[in-house]
């Protein structure tokens, strides 16, 4: 029997990227997954990559900035795949550049569709996975860069995803609910897009990874939230991991 069998994940932001990533490896563990997100032809394509797997998925369209498209997905994913135990907020608009480079409308959105659908999320799921659950939260190793040049909006923002997880450890460990947060370092289409656009500062950046190499959304940082999400990590909580070769240090 696969590690995830019978449980129910949803994973918002899943129709490319680390998202897509993480769903598919969840599947692989015998998850069925609401794949959550925006364009509704991507979380098709997903879907059927995971049916193609032999398990079970659902394509939910949401809009991760309105409350209440939030808590149709959730309500959704409860009645067509019969409950709820493992919630991955990944989805996120970057709001990237310097302080003065960046519009208030950027940062907002940056806002409503990191820590505020966070927060909303884990307290519409919060009914759902008492008992047995798990929550995934995304930062970013962008936020320890010891230069923030560039990315004080996109690190604000994460780092605020950091400490709702930490809050939710702390305060929701008794209802058996486990909360960790990873920062990844994968070849999403973010990470392509910054390669395009920053290609000197991308190529700077790579070879500061101990390891040589850019992780894989799936092999890499798939395959570990599903080992997170297991009963083999039943004692890790309130935990920040980068999940990046090596190149953040979290001290």
């Amino acid at each position: 029997m696969s590690r995830l069998t019978g449980k129910v994940a949803f994973v918002t932001g899943a129709g490319q990227g680390v998202g897509r990533g993480i769903a598919l490896a969840l599947a692989s563990e015998g998850a069925a997954v609401a794949v959550v997100g925006r364009t509704l032809t991507k979380l098709q394509q997903v879907v059927t990559e995971i049916e193609q797997r032999g398990a079970k998925a659902i394509a939910v369209e949401c809009d991760i900035k309105n409350a209440a498209t939030l808590a149709a997905a959730v309500q959704t994913t409860v009645d067509q795949l019969g409950g709820l135990n493992i919630l991955v907020n990944n989805a996120q608009e970057v709001p990237l550049g310097t302080l003065a480079q960046v519009t208030e409308e950027a940062f907002s959105a940056g806002w409503e569709s990191g820590p505020m659908a966070t927060f909303r999320l884990m307290k519409l799921a919060h009914p759902h996975l008492k008992g047995d659950g798990v929550i995934i939260n995304l930062g970013s190793p962008a936020a320890m860069r010891w230069d923030a040049s560039g990315y004080g909006a996109y690190g604000a923002v994460k780092e605020a995803i950091r400490q709702l997880t930490r809050a939710a450890a702390c305060e929701w460990a008794k209802d058996g609910i486990r909360s960790n947060c990873i920062l990844p370092l994968a070849q999403s289409p973010a990470m392509d897009w910054w390669t395009r656009e920053r290609p000197a500062e991308a190529a700077a950046f790579v070879p500061t990874v101990p390891m040589q190499r850019v992780g894989d959304c799936e092999a890499d940082v798939g395959r570990f939230v599903a080992t997170l999400c297991s009963s083999g990590c039943g004692y890790i909580n309130g935990q920040s991991i980068a999940v990046d070769g090596g190149q953040a240090y979290l001290g």
